[in-house]
């Protein structure tokens, strides 16, 4: 037989494709909803951010104080035609749902059967996370269009606002507020979506 004539040997099979390191699993909302159902964060306060699971530590006192008085007095200025939130989740797409301390949606409490998408005031709390709320929860909260983002320091007496959403690169989820402000306990505060009221910051502190 000549070498004309000779049959070439087959092909060797691909070899799969293997992660060359361990990489971290994404939860989504919807799974990480089913697993509470079974029980597996019981007693325990978390929130899903970007497929991460994250729990918080058990609450002070002051943030508890924080979160009624500034709810009472967001409620006194909203009127029935919006509804004030409390600890309750945001839906900010599949894999991020926080629950902020307070988020202020148009709308009465009725006009929202589902988890609402977006707000007109998300207000944070804040003592022993203050870096956190400063800093990756604002990036998050610009990324969703939130227009209105303060963060009550209960431990400096002071509130952070944040306004003017824009993309920064530098930022976790891509972007940053461009209006931002530092209101000492003695200052007034008017949301964006009532600028025709007004609230000293005093009396959302504990």
């Amino acid at each position: 037989m000549s070498a004309a004539t000779l049959t070439p040997p087959p092909a060797a099979p691909p070899i799969p494709q293997i992660a060359s390191e361990p990489f971290p699993w994404k939860w989504t909302r919807d799974q990480v909803i089913q697993i509470y159902d079974l029980g597996m964060f019981h007693g325990q306060r978390v929130m899903l951010i970007d497929g991460e699971v994250l729990t918080m530590s058990p609450m002070k006192s002051e943030h508890a104080n924080g979160i009624v008085f500034a709810m009472q007095q967001l409620q006194l200025l909203f009127g029935s035609n919006f509804t004030v939130r409390p600890q309750l989740p945001l839906d900010l797409g599949k894999s991020t749902d926080p629950e902020p301390d307070i988020a202020v949606v148009a709308g009465p409490p009725r006009s929202h059967p589902n988890t609402p998408d977006t707000a007109v005031l998300v207000l944070e709390v804040s003592d022993t996370t203050l870096k956190f709320d400063l800093g990756d929860k604002a990036s998050l909260y610009a990324a969703a269009g939130i227009a209105d983002y303060w963060v009550l320091d209960v431990i400096g007496k002071q509130l952070h606002r944040h306004r003017d959403p824009r993309r920064d690169a530098k930022r976790r989820f891509g972007y940053s507020y461009r209006d931002v402000k530092l209101l000492p306990a003695t200052d007034q505060i008017s949301p964006l979506a009532m600028p025709g009221g007004s609230l000293l910051v005093a009396d959302l502190l504990p």
